[in-house]
């Protein structure tokens, strides 16, 4: 960890990376436009899988005293990982072939049919306990009348999977146990809350003659205000879903392991214990003895003895970690391996061909409809994970390290 501390910063930014050199020109500005926050609370930190954002770079975290920043959060809120084990060997699985190929393709194949990917949704709405809450609780949402019909779409989108990053593997541990990982946010939600909101903030912010730019891109709402009290509640709303989404996706595709398991072993699974977190959200903490909005974008909440996921790129490993509850990085890590080419320099660097035989030879099962993007999620598009582990091991301890058996994409 290194820090900048200069002419160009009011607050310190803290570093998980070896120098300047491994970080982005745009990064960097945009760590020096968070350095300028006048109610920042001790220091900016950036993650070791920091890369360019949308006003603050992906894995940064803030404390702020008494405002939240929308595009500090980010579009995608309430995004996170979503992790069970199981007690099936991937050696006993990984060859029985079922009539539709191996039992690892099957898993794949039917993951495809009962889950919407990318912009599909469900032809009918699905359960939600918590958009029935919302609507039991509407009174906290009317004053926004443009988000309120989010509220019913929301129900054709829980338990779908999304696009971009966002993925369900099945892996392998180092046990040679099978394990199963989702990655997917508030779909559709929590990109209009953070694009509505913000908008009200730049405006709020241009009457207040605020002392933030507006090339920062980090308009802000004082918490008591009207405007944050109903941004937290959304934001809550948005991160709530999220959970429930991914938890809807996991139990579907524990029930088609579990059949495909059984029908072709004789012998039913077990699964482990679940682990469900977020990385893009605000939330209150106390730190350095103080009650601050802890914003965390692309960053994972690791207090001491708390568990988290830290995936890395398809075809490449991921981490279940214990935290060490490191103050100085306000008790986070990363949460994964961070790109070091954009989507679109990914693919004018590698081509679909490079990406499909190099999950071939590492016998690798990808489930993706339309493969011409294949490469914007290639792991040579992303940092190497276990150099940023590397760069975090005085904020996590690995306990459980995971290889890709199979993949699906939107």
């Amino acid at each position: 960890m290194f820090v900048l501390y200069n002419d160009r910063t009011r607050f310190p930014v803290k570093i998980w990376l070896e120098d300047e050199s491994k970080l982005e020109d745009t990064c960097l500005e945009q760590a020096y436009h968070l350095s300028q926050l006048p109610f920042l609370h001790k220091w900016v930190c950036l993650m070791p899988d920091t890369h360019t954002g949308k006003g603050m770079p992906i894995g940064g975290v803030i404390a702020t005293k008494d405002v939240i920043i929308p595009n500090a959060v980010g579009v995608d809120i309430g995004c996170g990982m979503d992790f069970i084990p199981t007690n099936v060997r991937v050696e006993d699985i990984k060859d029985v072939q079922t009539g539709n190929g191996t039992m690892i393709q099957t898993m794949i194949g039917n993951i495809m049919r009962a889950i919407p990917l990318n912009m599909e949704r469900y032809k009918v709405p699905q359960p939600s306990d918590v958009l029935d809450g919302a609507k039991q609780e509407m009174e906290k949402y009317t004053d926004d009348p443009e988000l309120i019909p989010l509220i019913d779409d929301g129900y054709f989108q829980v338990g779908s999977l999304g696009g971009g990053n966002h993925f369900i593997e099945l892996q392998e541990d180092q046990d040679g146990y099978l394990c199963l990982m989702i990655h997917s946010g508030s779909r559709h939600l929590g990109k209009e809350i953070c694009d509505h909101f913000h908008q009200k903030a730049r405006e709020l912010n241009q009457m207040w003659y605020s002392e933030v730019k507006e090339q920062y891109r980090l308009a802000f709402l004082p918490v008591r205000s009207d405007e944050g009290q109903r941004y937290i509640h959304w934001m809550n709303l948005a991160m709530d879903y999220a959970f429930e989404n991914r938890a809807r996706m996991l139990d579907k595709t524990c029930s088609i392991i579990e059949e495909i398991v059984l029908k072709h072993t004789g012998h039913r699974p077990e699964f482990g214990d679940e682990i469900n977190c977020h990385h893009n959200y605000a939330a209150l903490e106390n730190h350095y003895d103080a009650n601050v909005w802890v914003h965390r974008k692309g960053a994972t909440r690791v207090r001491e003895g708390e568990l988290a996921v830290i995936p890395g790129a398809m075809g490449s490993y991921s981490y279940v970690v214990q935290g060490k509850g490191h103050k100085e990085s306000f008790c986070t890590s990363s949460h994964g391996a961070g790109r070091s080419y954009s989507r679109t320099g990914a693919k004018q660097a590698f081509s679909v061909e490079q990406v499909i035989v190099d999950l071939k030879e590492q016998g690798v099962i990808l489930g993706k409809r339309k493969k011409n993007d294949v490469a914007e999620e290639c792991r040579f598009a992303y940092k190497d994970i276990d150099e940023v582990m590397e760069q975090q091991k005085d904020m996590v301890t690995p306990i459980r390290k995971l290889k890709t058996v199979g993949v699906v994409k939107g």
